[in-house]
């Protein structure tokens, strides 16, 4: 009997230690059958060396800054040096104490998990989770396939411990997390929830984040739904890093007692600071890209929104805001004045034109619109297409106040964005051509079109400057040289002119004898054509070219001194520095350099100049530029009047008023015909800007020149603008005299006119006197 029990006994200890064997062996062979990829496709050791990445190219300020980035996916990855160490720790205490002792997979924490059923924790370990979002397909089909899946799982988390170190798993995990709202990755989910980078979060911010790797949906910090759980969720990251001895218990508990609080910055393409800059130096990146000479090593194109490049501009990210800041400011208080203006219109915003010119502007705003453009892609036919013009349907509509909820038919509201003033303003260094501040609209989401380099616009009397110096130039004027205020004329078939061609003065003031600085402070016109009569438009046209001016759809007549031809922003500010640098044109760039994500130099820009006119020449333009803000229409950047501050048309349509300036500044604003077009090009001896303000469509003006002349539309927004960099001291701008040649033989010492008082020289503002 006790033989039978014996024997009984080694049946059952065979049999245990069978069943555990053939385990044991069964648990060795499907790890080994997932790592030879009969599970389904396994990553292999040269991905494993280089995990698929989808890294987003980078936009950076001249000053370090991001500006912007192109991406599929919003990842830009941060060096394990450049986290902060609370966030390191409150990691590990939360996702994986055993982080620095197990090898990928924490078995302690999976006997607990299994022996618990999952109640008390899960064993998944920060290497593991990091396997899941490299190379695991998230799958909830059964419970076979995720568990075919975490085993593979864990086999590439040994791998990933074989390959990396603890802390390049650390980094690459934190890299690669998607915090929802674009936010791929610590480094945009620092800058989006918090406006900071990485290395500046607090404690508590860091808390937030890892809280947010339980679940970024029902841990979300900015749903109001949510976050009460994230809020929960962080004070228990709290007392995990007091349990792991990383804070106090002192510490946890008043880090516990502070409210959740994020400072929400979307990083969307339409959203942050220069938005349309960051639109042309993405379409520039499209045609470098596709350059053969710029290809891979291995033949292939890079791809600007995976392949993490980065791409150091020009911009100076504190002098983008300072315009973008002008800009807004007088945009919308000039925008209240048209809108005040327009409210007895009856065709308003357009002004003379009629009902079917209106239907051809709003019918070819139609087939400009995006939602035109993508049904035709799917194929509508155009009844189809005009049809759904006229049906209304609730939609977000820009407003100085903010985007407004509203209802309207598509057609409407085309009408609605053809009534707003928009702006273009570009600002750069005369001696090497960087752009330091772009600004090509008000609003980018709303509206598209760009008014720096993309729209070109009638100049008006910015243009006479390049008149006077191809007089100077060729003809050896001098600023103090005389000619009479009266009416000439151009006979026919001199100048390309079809008519005998009389040009007004604004106002229709004549008589007298008036200086050539005088003149182009007075925006005089019957001077300006005396000088292009003895010039001759093709010269005037050869100088544009030289200045870097697109001349082919400029016509040699006569007309083209008084500003007809139509010229953008980014053209009319590269030709005026010209005349700042001493007559030497310095083409402007905006990429200073792009590297790979590895730092290695891709594109590195070189500088293209060419000598234009003499140095005395050049500042001998200076000099007559630099009286029309002395005495002529640009002279309130200089005034400090009282009169003028309480003067009804100035509250309502000058912004940032008085200026003040002391210091040398040569400019001119041009208005053109029926007020379409306000300019403004001015320049201090290290820094040009020019600004435009200007209707969509032409027929979208003020009513008088009171309001749409150049000093009014646009010369504000250089002043303000300009007021913002003097008084930044970080910022360096010259307020130094422009530098006079050695041996000038030019005479320009004038006896200037008599100087009005501010009172009497701010009363013409009501006058229809300045320029055309």
């Amino acid at each position: 009997m006790t033989d039978k029990k014996n024997n009984n006994f080694k049946k059952y200890i065979l049999w245990f230690w069978a069943i555990f064997t053939a385990g044991i062996l069964c648990v060795v062979f499907v790890f080994l059958f997932a790592g030879w990829g009969f599970f389904g496709e396994m990553p292999t050791f040269e991905e494993l060396e280089n995990p698929e990445t989808n890294l987003a190219t980078e936009v950076l300020s001249a000053d370090g800054k991001t500006l912007g980035k192109y991406y599929e996916e919003n990842r830009t990855p941060v060096k394990y040096e450049d986290i902060p160490p609370h966030l390191i720790q409150a990691l590990i205490a939360t996702e994986d104490e055993r982080f620095y002792s197990h090898s990928g997979i924490d078995a302690k924490g999976t006997l607990r998990a299994v022996a618990y059923l999952g109640t008390k924790g899960g064993a998944s370990t920060i290497t593991q989770q990091l396997a899941k979002l490299l190379f695991s397909d998230v799958t909830n089909k059964n419970k076979f396939e995720r568990g075919v899946q975490k085993i593979k799982e864990w086999v590439i988390a040994v791998r990933l411990e074989e390959q990396y170190t603890k802390e390049e798993i650390i980094t690459m995990y934190l890299n690669k997390f998607d915090f929802l709202y674009q936010a791929v990755g610590v480094r945009s989910a620092a800058r989006i929830y918090f406006s900071k980078e990485p290395q500046e979060l607090t404690v508590e911010e860091s808390a937030v984040l890892v809280a947010m790797l339980k679940n970024p949906i029902s841990h979300n910090p900015l749903r109001e739904t949510f976050k009460e759980n994230a809020l929960n969720r962080r004070n228990t990251v709290f007392g995990q890093m007091e349990k792991n001895g990383f804070i106090t218990e002192k510490e946890r508990d008043s880090l516990r007692q502070l409210e959740l609080v994020t400072d929400y910055s979307p990083e969307q393409h339409d959203d942050g600071i220069a938005t349309y800059f960051r639109e042309h130096v993405r379409d520039f990146l499209k045609n470098w890209i596709n350059d053969e000479e710029n290809f891979k090593p291995d033949g292939t194109k890079y791809n600007i929104y995976s392949d993490g490049l980065k791409i150091y501009t020009t911009i100076d990210y504190r002098m983008q805001e300072y315009a973008e800041i002008a800009v807004d400011r007088h945009l919308e208080k000039l925008q209240k004045e048209f809108n005040r203006q327009n409210k007895n219109n009856k065709t308003s915003p357009f002004r003379s034109v009629n009902k079917e010119e209106i239907k051809r502007i709003i019918n070819r705003g139609i087939k400009n619109s995006p939602r035109y453009k993508e049904m035709k892609k799917k194929d509508f036919n155009e009844e189809e297409i005009l049809a759904s013009f006229d049906k209304k349907r609730e939609m977000k509509v820009f407003s100085w106040e903010g985007s407004i909820d509203t209802v309207m038919t598509p057609r409407d509201s085309i009408r609605y964005y053809k009534s707003f003033l928009n702006a273009g303003m570009m600002s750069m260094r005369p001696q090497t051509g960087a752009v330091k501040a772009w600004v090509g609209g008000i609003n980018y989401k709303y509206f598209k079109y760009e008014h720096v380099k993309q729209a070109r616009r009638q100049v008006g009397s910015t243009f006479k400057p390049f008149v006077y110096a191809t007089a100077i130039d060729q003809l050896h004027y001098s600023p103090c040289l005389e000619m009479p205020n009266t009416k000439y004329t151009i006979p026919k078939g001199r100048h390309g002119v079809t008519e005998d061609w009389t040009p007004k003065n604004a106002g229709n003031e004549y008589g007298g004898i008036k200086t050539l600085k005088q003149a182009l402070a007075e925006s005089i016109n019957t001077i300006t054509a005396r000088m292009i009569d003895r010039t001759g438009p093709e010269n005037v046209i050869s100088l544009l070219s030289k200045l870097g001016i697109d001349t082919r759809n400029i016509d040699p007549v006569a007309a083209i001194a008084l500003g007809s031809a139509d010229i953008s922003v980014y053209e009319m500010v590269s030709a005026y520095s010209t005349f700042a640098n001493k007559g030497v044109y310095v083409e402007p760039f905006l990429i200073e350099r792009i590297e790979d994500k590895n730092g290695t130099i891709l594109f590195q820009h070189t500088p293209e100049t060419r000598d234009v006119l003499n140095e005395e020449s050049a500042y001998v333009t200076v000099n007559l530029l630099e009286g029309v803000t002395r005495f002529g229409s640009g002279r309130r950047l200089r005034t400090n009047s009282e009169y003028a501050k309480n003067t009804l048309s100035y509250k309502r349509a000058v912004t940032g008023y008085p200026y003040a300036f002391k210091n040398a500044i040569a400019g001119k604003t041009g208005t053109t015909q029926n007020q379409s077009d306000g300019w403004f090009i001015g320049m201090v001896p290290d820094l040009a800007t020019g600004v435009w303000v200007g209707g969509e469509d032409r027929s979208v003006r003020f009513p008088t020149i009171t309001y749409g002349q150049g000093a009014t539309m646009a010369l504000p927004i250089w002043g303000m603008y300009m007021k913002s960099l003097y008084e930044d001291e970080d910022i360096i701008v010259s307020d130094d005299d422009f530098e006079k040649p050695d041996n000038l033989s030019i005479k320009i010492d004038c006896d200037d006119p008599e100087k009005e008082d501010e009172e009497g020289e701010e009363n013409k503002f009501e006058e229809v006197k300045i320029d055309f």
